[in-house]
């Protein structure tokens, strides 16, 4: 296990993929009903990535985007977060960047183009460039391991990050669509699972790694076991239930009028990181996190939506809660 007093560092190197996303405009609209869109950086690690700008934290990315005027376009809103993209490479040929095509509603459509994905283009000899020991922990989505080489780099990666003696962040995030199928998902998630000193998942997603959707919590458990630091299991409405070694905590959330769904995954892992990184306790954390998403989910976009320290401050001062765990 790595020691994560090496998060107040506050220097995170974040693997996985810059896109474009859409949104249906104004708010309430369908895509089908849309005469425009407004278009702003997505890509859950890169959402994750300003997330942890906004509250104050350093953030570098590892992936690659298409060689193309999306792929420009990433690249100049990463510039605009302040996100650190040394280690941003374009790429030729018939990638393509992501692009999320979605709706400011409470129950919106998505569409998703994934095929040729330039991300999943990532290879061993990039993240092999990195100097692991510049940074304070190491964070990798879901969504990077679903394909080659992206995959193998991925786990290169988190060898050197365990030679540098940097913790290892894991957030879930399974999306389906982009995996040849729940069996490689599942095989490959335990992996990375067992690999990990911070695992963040919801209930659906520890349920799938366990086999079974009712084993979800137990799954959490059994990795804290097996030797994670941390392992936070989301419960939507419900709150959370956070494990480690010596306690299991369970809170609730900040209830709040949502405009959409989409992005609050990525800002409680920025906000828990964040927290960490100023040596919160980890209940703390989780609540700073959840915070940090009824504030996304409020507002139009993802990685535009992420609160800011003094946003972030206030709601708390300002909003009741958090719900009953």
């Amino acid at each position: 296990m790595a020691d994560l007093a090496r998060l107040k560092g506050n220097s995170f190197l974040i693997l996985g993929r810059a896109g474009m996303d859409l949104y249906a405009d104004p708010p309430g609209t369908r895509t089908e009903d849309a005469r425009s869109f407004t278009a702003c950086l997505g890509g859950s690690s890169a959402n994750i990535a300003a997330a942890i700008v906004r509250l104050g934290g350093q953030a570098a990315l590892v992936t690659r985007v298409s060689d193309d005027a999306v792929g420009r376009f990433c690249l100049a809103e990463l510039d605009r977060y302040g996100i650190d993209r040394r280690h941003v490479t374009p790429v030729g040929g018939e990638a393509r960047n992501s692009l999320a095509v979605v709706e400011t509603r409470t129950e919106p459509a998505s569409v998703i183009y994934r095929n040729g994905a330039a991300d999943f283009e990532m290879t061993e000899s990039e993240v092999e460039a990195v100097d692991y020991a510049a940074y304070s922990a190491l964070v990798c989505t879901g969504t990077v391991l679903a394909a080659e080489p992206s995959r193998s780099a991925a786990f290169r990666a988190f060898d050197l990050a365990r030679r540098a003696g940097l913790p290892i962040v894991f957030d879930v995030d399974y999306r389906p669509y982009s995996w040849p199928s729940p069996e490689v998902a599942t095989q490959v998630y335990s992996r990375a699972g067992a690999l990990s000193d911070v695992i963040v998942g919801n209930d659906v997603e520890f349920g799938f790694m366990a086999g079974d959707y009712g084993l979800g919590l137990e799954k959490a458990r059994e990795l804290v076991r097996q030797g994670a630091a941390i392992a936070v299991y989301k419960r939507g409405e419900a709150g959370a239930v956070t494990i480690t070694p010596n306690a299991e905590v369970t809170t609730g959330i900040y209830a709040t009028e949502a405009l959409k769904p989409t992005g609050a995954g990525d800002s409680f892992l920025g906000g828990f990181l964040a927290a960490l990184a100023q040596d919160r306790s980890v209940e703390e954390a989780v609540l700073r996190g959840s915070a940090a998403a009824a504030i996304v989910v409020s507002r139009v976009g993802c990685a535009p939506a992420m609160p800011t320290t003094a946003e972030l401050e206030d709601f708390l001062s300002s909003h009741a809660g958090p719900t009953a765990a």
